[in-house]
């Protein structure tokens, strides 16, 4: 059995620890089959209170496991006013977990205990970063699948040493990759009937983005996906201070043909935000590019050159849900995208983070993609009696 004293856990203290912790993963990781580094920058704004929205409602603490001078492992651990303002259980979460062996992932886990335990916490829900709106899960399937934006990566024997720790499944989120372009268009046939201005939809109308009204459109996105989700397994509302520092982010990026907004008699109903892959451009150039890499990665910003994109936000309004209309508009909207690819540079869309209970929306992607490409599972712990 691994001495525990060969390692030390504390929290991160100053600017340099902190640097430490957004970079380690790239660290531990390093030449791993299918690991791929995040861009230093992106993870910072994950986890900074002058970037990340999220401290606006939530606090969060950081642990460095130190093995000497050496450090082996981080977690964070995380308490979401909003989420608590849902009422039930006291649930507060950890994420940011990756260890150099698993051996030192029970101590991290213990730290973030501990610390939810002194908050007040009755649940201890993860890993995610910060929220369930953010990078959430552990990879238990899917390692050597090319890597997506804000889909975190794990090595396969980390699942196991959190289930060792005592940890049990919460939910399994499942992620699919659908092919686009004109080609995969005509291999995946959704339902006919789902072209607006014909028959039962003649009264619907589907947009892109408005451009001089972007703030205007981001509201209608958080809106809706907030009204969609509202029941659901994990749903924390996302906030307008969110959406405007999700437009802020993607601005460089983004093109009108990324939102698909449908209205019925000019009302919107569903909207659906689609966001390029950013490892598409940055995956070859590490955490820290040199100042070529950076150059490099602005002219490919410039032209756009990316290959993959991600589904990141879907929502349909409660005044349609539970009709036959909700029913279809998932179809409908993923049948626009599909068009899109027509013209779009993607040539692979990722829907994910589908709930492994949500059996209307696996039937739906299912159809078109039989198999998930990864599997993500949310862990919890009772931190106040039961199991």
């Amino acid at each position: 059995m691994t001495d525990p004293n060969r390692f030390l856990i504390a929290p991160v203290s100053g600017p340099a620890q902190m640097k430490t912790f957004i970079t380690l993963p790239r660290r531990l990781y390093a030449g791993l089959p299918g690991w791929v580094s995040p861009l230093d920058m992106q993870q910072r704004d994950v986890f900074s209170p002058k970037y990340n929205p999220f401290f606006l409602h939530g606090r969060a603490q950081y642990f460095l496991a130190w093995q000497g001078e050496r450090p082996v492992g981080r977690i964070s651990a995380q308490v979401d006013e909003l989420q608590l303002a849902r009422g039930g259980q006291k649930t507060g979460y950890f994420g940011a977990l990756d260890a150099a062996e698993p051996e030192i992932v029970a101590a991290l886990l213990d730290a973030a205990e501990q610390w939810l335990r002194d908050q007040g916490m009755e649940r201890m829900l993860g890993p995610c970063a910060l929220n369930t709106n953010g990078e959430y899960g552990l990879m238990t399937e899917g390692q050597m699948v090319p890597p997506m934006l804000a889909m975190p990566w794990h090595p396969v024997w980390l699942a196991g040493a959190v289930e060792a720790a005592g940890f049990r499944q919460a939910m399994d989120l499942l992620s699919y990759i659908m092919e686009t372009g004109p080609d995969a268009e005509a291999a995946h046939r959704l339902p006919r009937g789902l072209t607006p201005g014909e028959g039962r939809l003649g009264d619907l109308s589907v947009r892109q983005l408005n451009r001089k009204n972007i703030e205007e459109d981001g509201e209608i996105l958080r809106r809706l996906y907030n009204e969609s989700w509202e029941n659901t397994w994990g749903f924390v509302p996302i906030t307008k201070e969110e959406i405007r520092g999700l437009i802020r982010d993607i601005r460089p990026f983004l093109r009108d043909e990324l939102l698909v907004l449908v209205e019925k008699a000019g009302v919107p109903v569903a909207i659906a935000l689609v966001l390029p892959n950013l490892f598409d451009v940055a995956g070859d150039l590490g955490g820290a590019p040199s100042p070529a890499g950076w150059l490099k990665l602005g002219w490919r910003l410039l032209r756009h050159k990316f290959t993959s994109a991600r589904v990141i936000l879907l929502g349909v309004s409660r005044e349609v849900t539970g009709t036959a209309l909700g029913a279809m508009l998932p179809a409908l909207m993923i049948s626009e995208l599909m068009k899109r690819g027509r013209t779009l540079p993607y040539r692979r869309i990722e829907l994910g983070w589908v709930l492994e209970t949500n059996t209307p929306m696996r039937g739906l992607i299912e159809r078109i993609v039989p198999e998930p490409s990864k599997r993500h599972r949310v862990y919890e712990k009772m931190l106040t009696g039961g199991n």
